[in-house]
């Protein structure tokens, strides 16, 4: 091995392999015999790709550049595709397209051309259409409806509608067939003998992680079918349903957290009796952030097939005789929410240490599984990739704070004798959210130059009960600071990291919480330099029409309610606190983001100008709420590696950084 300083190793994973890899599949289906999904395209444009696996295993693109099967529902969007199969054997599928948000139905095998079946809108993106299920007797779907009223982000109605996928362009018909009386709609689904409609509903304040309901109606009618009888079922009062899915008997199973764990319970939606289906302290459901995901699916069986865990999500198989859960064996150390079932068979999507999502098959009555599309192949030798630490750090308070540990690898280098490596704390975002321990290749791209990343799970995240998540409340600025700053000192005080070479990273509320860290004085001293990507930078603007309607009231539960929130943003938020900024930052921004518009880092840049701190501001055309632009993930990775470069004091790529006081 050759000695070389910490950061400047040489590596065979570059920027172009960090951009091809990015993203995951999503949106798994069954149509018929045949799975269906979507996958990214860094290289064109970002676009998702609408996939099929047909019965005899081959895979194949569905619609060419540049279709996009993605929509903005929520600004972060939710399932966009539907599909079922015709009187001639052959798919019928409905799809969203990206740019104009419309709703498409086309029949792959018979006319590949898409035709657009919900009406042209007022203005751009004013309807948007999410988690649409096809119904082929009346030759309809059915779908959240997100209707933007005004030019305000908040000037929005929802409701679940009807679309006839007999007429098409100006002939376009919709129905809606619920009022907007709930600010927020998500996972219709339709009873197996198509009498009865379910599907989870909210208002504001709230977010789905802190409340919603279990609504349920019968439909009646033939030709223009109507609901009747809509009421509530189960949740409310403090209780958050993630999904909700039919038995083959017509009772409701649902994911809810009344016990402080998202568990499977059952509800009888015509005597509302309800039951554990089963009740452990581990999480069978995760945030609702995008709808449409699934954490489980009820198989052929009557066998429930399950995404659970604690802190890491495995797949396991309940039986609904023996009420035992059998984990599935493999590889795979995480399993996303996206579940999708064909009689006992289940399709996931799966990932490791040493491998990204790909779409795995699991045979639930022989246990066997193998990965049959998105097949990851080995790019580099799994030497140059990192390996994960599971570590429990203690926080203020003695407070348990969860994080994945990467050490610098590389197998042809090694550090200077006797010197620590630099590290980087990665702060996911949401904040309602949680870090993975999979293969991500942007931080194997560090680790292999000797670069150390430490991901803080901090009090907030989820993936350990209610309790752990709920730590966040109204400390949003505090606690996630605290936390990452006690892991950073721990790593340093235990001779793993270089105390005077700790940055810190994020994007979102991850690039809240980095540049939080640069003024809060629960981290002084602690970091070198900060990467603050597509950032919230101030709380008390962090609503109403400087972000989405979405998250237009999340602010009060993270924060404070309206009368303290002014009060508290003063207190946290960066832009008020630009003066005790004393180390450099890079800050990196799409210029179409709807959520973290570009206006509050402009505001952050006004108030360090001329104060002698070292920073610079790139922007990228195109790009939304995260990066997904090939050329712009290579960008901003060289950019963080020259931050790094500059401020740790070694060679780093050429790039120019530019950055200035």
């Amino acid at each position: 091995m050759k000695r070389a300083p910490y950061g400047a190793w040489e590596s065979p994973i570059g920027t172009a392999l960090v951009a091809e890899s990015d993203g995951r599949p999503g949106f798994l289906g069954a149509v018929g015999d045949e799975l269906w999904w979507t996958e990214p395209r860094p290289d064109e444009g970002g676009r998702r790709a609408l996939m099929r696996r047909t019965a005899d295993g081959a895979v194949e693109s569905v619609l060419p550049a540049p279709w996009n099967a993605r929509n903005r529902v929520h600004e972060y969007g939710g399932r966009p595709w539907a599909g079922a199969i015709g009187e001639d054997g052959s798919p019928v599928v409905v799809f969203t397209n990206y740019e104009d948000q419309r709703l498409y139905v086309f029949e792959p095998d018979r006319w590949r051309d898409p035709l657009p079946v919900s009406p042209a809108p007022a203005f751009p993106g004013a309807l948007r259409w999410s988690e649409p299920v096809v119904d082929l007797e009346r030759y309809e779907a059915w779908a959240v409806l997100e209707e933007h009223t005004g030019p305000g982000p908040t000037d929005v109605r929802r409701v679940i509608a009807s679309v006839d996928l007999t007429r098409y362009g100006d002939d376009a018909r919709v129905r809606e067939l619920t009022d907007d009386s709930y600010r927020f709609l998500a996972g219709p689904r339709v009873s197996p003998s198509g009498s009865a409609l379910a599907w989870i509903a909210w208002n504001h304040p709230h977010m789905p992680w802190d409340e919603t309901e279990l609504r349920v109606a019968e439909i009646v009618g033939e030709d223009d079918p109507v609901l009747s009888g809509v009421r509530t079922v189960a949740g409310g009062d403090g209780e958050s349903i993630a999904q909700v899915e039919w038995s083959r008997d017509e009772t409701l199973v649902f994911a809810g957290d009344r016990t402080g764990w998202w568990n499977l319970h059952w509800v009888d939606p015509h005597t509302g009796e309800r039951g554990p289906v089963h009740e452990a302290e581990s999480e069978f459901a995760g945030p609702l952030w995008t709808p449409g995901s699934t954490w489980f699916q009820i198989l052929a069986s009557g066998d429930i097939a399950a995404v659970h865990g604690r802190g890491e999500s495995r797949l396991g198989v309940f039986d609904a005789w023996e009420r035992r859960l059998s984990p599935v064996e493999g590889p795979w150390t995480d399993w996303a929410p996206g579940l999708a079932a064909a009689d006992d068979h289940v399709y996931g999507l799966a990932a490791g240490p040493h491998s990204g999502y790909e779409v795995v098959e699991v045979d639930t009555r022989s246990g066997a599984a193998k990965a049959v599309a998105a097949v990851n192949e080995a790019k580099v030798d799994p030497a140059y990739l990192p390996v994960p630490e599971h570590r429990t750090f203690t926080g203020p308070d003695g407070r348990d704070v969860h994080a994945h540990v990467y050490p610098p690898r590389n197998p042809d280098f090694e550090g200077p004798e006797g010197e620590a490596p630099p590290y980087a704390v990665w702060v996911h975002g949401g904040p309602t959210s949680h870090v993975r321990a999979v293969l991500d290749m942007e931080l194997a791209y560090f680790t292999s130059r000797g670069i150390g990343v430490v991901e803080v799970n901090y009090g907030g995240s989820t993936g350990y009960g209610r309790a752990y998540r709920e730590r966040l409340r109204e400390r949003w600025g505090e606690v996630d600071v605290e936390d990452c700053a006690a892991v950073a000192r721990a790593l340093a005080a235990e001779g793993l990291a270089d105390p005077a070479r700790i940055a810190i990273r994020g994007g979102s509320a991850g690039g809240w919480t980095a540049a939080a860290s640069l003024t809060s004085p629960a981290a002084a001293g602690v970091y070198a330099c900060a990467v603050v990507k597509y950032p919230i930078l101030d709380l008390s603007g962090w609503t109403g029409d400087e972000t989405h309607d979405f998250e237009s009231q999340y602010v009060y539960s993270m924060v404070g309610p309206p009368e303290v929130l002014e009060e508290r943003s003063l207190e946290r938020s960066p832009v008020h606190h630009a003066d005790r900024i004393g180390a450099p930052f890079l800050l990196l921004q799409g210029l179409e983001d709807e959520i973290c518009p570009p206006a509050q880092a402009e505001r952050l840049l006004e108030r360090v100008q001329g104060k002698g701190i070292p920073h610079a501001y790139r922007t990228y055309e195109g790009e939304q709420h995260g990066f997904r632009r090939a050329e712009t993930i290579e960008d901003a990775v060289l950019a963080e590696h020259a931050l790094y470069a500059e401020v740790f004091g070694f060679a780093g790529p050429d790039f120019e950084l530019g950055l200035k006081p």
